[in-house]
């Protein structure tokens, strides 16, 4: 039999006087009570204490790896992640403090440069793509020399933070409506939106709406014919918030970017397809004089003089370390092949659902890794918001919406396939997506046009 021994009380009272938690069984649920969440309390708590019952607080939230909404990455390699918790407590802003994380930034902006024709270009890291198309949009107000309301021409699928922009610094945006088919802007309805007083145009390589590229190299010959005929000379953002870090891999012949003599500058979101963790962004201009150097700031700051435009001042650097560990570790090849599997993983998916009676595709994942779609005439019943509420009930994230207006008759799904979401669960997504489509043909089907999702564009 086994052989067991007293412990002595004194001992144990010695370790527990060290460690108030030894012999309780379970030092974090056990506590007899809460600290309040809307205020502080009197007292601290134990570390490990605090870091449990956040952690619990937080498995409420869906898993960001079948999160197929986001454009955001939400995988990286071990490798990054170490390098960014070294880099969290460094300021991005204090150049002087920490001149390699600068040369980092420099760097990449520089990687950015050659991926994107762009012989003497200029630009930053911000913190997202949205502080990047404040900053574009900012110079374009700057440049322009008209005397009436500025005004800026793009599609009515342009992301928010464009209008943002247009209400923040007084512009009026001339949204270009969906019309029939047609989803995003083309040159024709581009050029007939113009007028003496416009500051620019916005055209998006990958709309967020469906995934499809703008025509970005036919807008740009229509405004090259107008102000040759006399017309504007107007200046061309291109907003590759997704595309710009998938074309110059998937579609290198693809002409988008600054080997458009129009376009004059190019933002986009390191932290989608340029597969980093949130937040980081870029913007370039193709050269000094698509800057106005009177919104460029020399500050300062910490010993060193420093040239700075941003809308933000402090935040961290590990982001843009990230972006230069992934530039230098994958390099073009590397890009390509993450960049192609995820379009194949989305023109497998959507074919797989083409095939399907009850759904229709508006795109394919061809240019964006990313496609909608929505039910077919023979659906009775239900829609694709009761779809989107079936998958979240096996923990897919799956957004439903309509379009803009001239298009908010239409109402469909869209899918985001990025770095991580594997062929593997693309199957089980199928087959996941099957069995909603089968639960939802077998039940009361007056109950099932559910509306929105919750899904906000």
């Amino acid at each position: 039999m086994p052989l067991h021994q007293a412990s002595n009380p004194d001992q144990a009272d010695q370790v527990s006087d060290a460690n108030p938690f030894v012999g309780e069984a379970n030092p974090t649920y056990g506590q007899p009570a809460r600290p309040p969440r809307d205020r502080l309390a009197d007292d601290p708590v134990p570390p490990e204490v605090a870091y449990q019952l956040i952690h619990d607080e937080l498995l409420l939230d869906g898993s960001a790896r079948l999160n197929l909404a986001t454009f955001v990455t939400t995988w990286m390699e071990p490798q990054a992640r170490v390098l960014m918790a070294e880099c969290v407590d460094k300021n991005m802003i204090d150049k002087d403090e920490y001149p390699q994380t600068a040369e980092l930034e420099r760097r990449c902006v520089e990687i950015l440069a050659d991926l994107w024709h762009a012989e003497d270009a200029t630009g930053c890291s911000t913190t997202g793509s949205s502080e990047a198309c404040m900053l574009a949009g900012m110079a374009l107000k700057r440049r322009w020399t008209g005397t009436g309301k500025p005004n800026l021409v793009m599609g009515s699928n342009v992301q928010v933070c464009w209008e943002k922009f247009c209400r923040y610094w007084d512009v009026e945006p001339r949204l270009v409506p969906m019309e029939g088919d047609r989803f995003h802007l083309d040159a024709e309805s581009a050029v007939a939106a113009i007028d003496e007083n416009t500051i620019g145009v916005v055209a998006i390589l990958g709309s967020t709406f469906d995934g499809s590229y703008e025509p970005v190299a036919e807008i740009a010959a229509a405004l090259d014919r107008l102000a040759a005929s006399g017309g504007p000379d107007v200046p061309i953002h291109v907003d590759g918030a997704s595309g710009g870090m998938i074309a110059p891999f998937l579609d290198p012949d693809l002409q988008w970017d600054f080997r458009l003599p129009r376009v004059a500058s190019i933002n986009t979101s390191g932290h989608k397809y340029g597969l980093v963790y949130p937040g980081v962004g870029w913007v370039l201009w193709r050269n000094s004089a698509a800057l106005p150097q009177e919104l460029v700031f020399n500050v300062n700051y910490l010993g060193g003089e420093m040239p700075t435009f941003a809308l933000n001042f402090s935040r961290p650097g590990a982001e843009v370390v990230a972006q230069y560990y992934n530039f230098f570790r994958l390099g073009r090849s590397g890009y390509r092949a993450v960049q192609q599997a995820s379009r194949d993983v989305a023109m497998y998916l959507s074919g797989q659902i083409e095939q399907l009676d009850e759904f229709r595709l508006i795109t394919r994942g061809d240019e964006l890794p990313v496609f909608a779609f929505t039910t077919s005439d023979s659906v009775q019943g239900w829609d694709v918001f009761a779809v989107s509420h079936a998958l979240r009930a096996r923990g897919w994230q799956v957004p439903a919406y309509t379009f803009p207006e001239n298009r908010q008759d239409l109402a469909v799904l869209r899918v985001v396939c990025r770095n991580g979401f594997s062929h593997d669960l693309a199957d089980l997504f199928l087959s996941d997506l099957r069995g909603a489509v089968k639960t939802l043909g077998e039940v009361d089907r007056t109950a099932m046009i559910s509306g929105p999702s919750g899904f906000h564009h």
